[in-house]
């Protein structure tokens, strides 16, 4: 699977305007996002990408902020590479240590957890994956049934196996993701983690305690009645991949009529995570 790399330059950027471009380009197929010097690069499987969709949805900017952007084409074989230069371990609080297989342990961090991407997405530098990791370091998973929807690379369930879970479903529908997480699981020794390929309609019927769903606002809002539906009464949900304003409204709006109640939320820079309960 060859991927595009697209590298967009921002004249003068501030982060509300690589968000506003980020969140067009996650909503057409683009999977993975890196910081750059003076803007970002974007990742799409090169079956996936559609340019003249692309210029059209970006346009609509050009009137407010200036950027531009070059495309490169990466075959498979290189992608290691690529993804391996930018990857540098990060920490969530002094208690969760993430790193690829070529970096070194840290043991004084209660959890760490060993992650080899690829071509998956969530590497836990990502503002929404960070973000719903530390409100997850408050929350009560031991013995619980969760289901971690999008996983990209499996990071939340992983970590949710760390903190007491036992049972967890990890759902993605690319079927690089759907590897990736049977392999990053294999790395940090978890036994619990069933993997399913689809959408939600992959979904097992069951009955979960937790929900994490780090996604975008359309796809949440799709599968939000799914979400409610094999949601446990008193169970938790964190929703996270879109921005406060106007995202967050809207899927309260959307929460509420599948009895699903807003209780918090984290912001870093326009992104959030929110929790919910049922």
């Amino acid at each position: 699977m060859n991927y595009y790399e697209l590298h967009f330059t921002l004249i003068d950027p501030e982060n509300y305007q690589q968000d506003l471009l980020i969140n067009e380009l996650a909503d057409i197929g683009f999977d993975t996002f890196q910081e750059a010097e003076f803007g970002f690069n974007a990742y799409i499987v090169e079956t996936e990408f559609n340019k003249q969709l692309m210029d059209e949805r970006l346009d609509v900017f050009r009137p407010q902020f200036s950027f531009s952007y070059e495309i490169n084409l990466i075959p498979q074989k290189n992608w290691n590479e690529v993804w391996e230069s930018n990857f540098e371990p990060i920490q969530i609080r002094d208690k969760v240590w993430i790193r690829a297989t070529f970096h070194q342990a840290r043991p004084g961090f209660p959890y760490e957890i060993v992650i080899d991407p690829k071509m998956a997405f969530g590497t836990g530098h990502h503002e929404t994956t960070s973000m719903i990791m530390d409100m997850m370091l408050d929350a009560d998973f031991k013995d619980k049934k969760v289901l971690d929807m999008g996983c990209g690379t499996g990071i939340l369930a992983i970590l949710a196996e760390k903190l007491g879970a036992t049972d967890l479903a990890a759902v993605d529908n690319d079927l690089a993701c759907y590897d990736s997480t049977i392999e990053n699981a294999q790395l940090n020794h978890c036994t619990h983690i069933r993997v399913f390929c689809g959408a939600k309609e992959a979904i097992p019927l069951e009955q979960f305690d937790i929900i994490l769903a780090n996604i975008n606002r359309n796809i949440l809002i799709d599968q939000m009645d799914r979400y409610a539906w094999v949601l446990k009464p008193g169970g938790e949900i964190y929703f996270s991949g879109f921005y406060e304003n106007p995202d967050l409204e809207i899927i309260k709006q959307e929460a509420a009529k599948y009895g699903l109640s807003y209780v918090s939320h984290q912001k870093t820079r326009e992104w959030v995570a929110a929790k919910f309960m049922r």
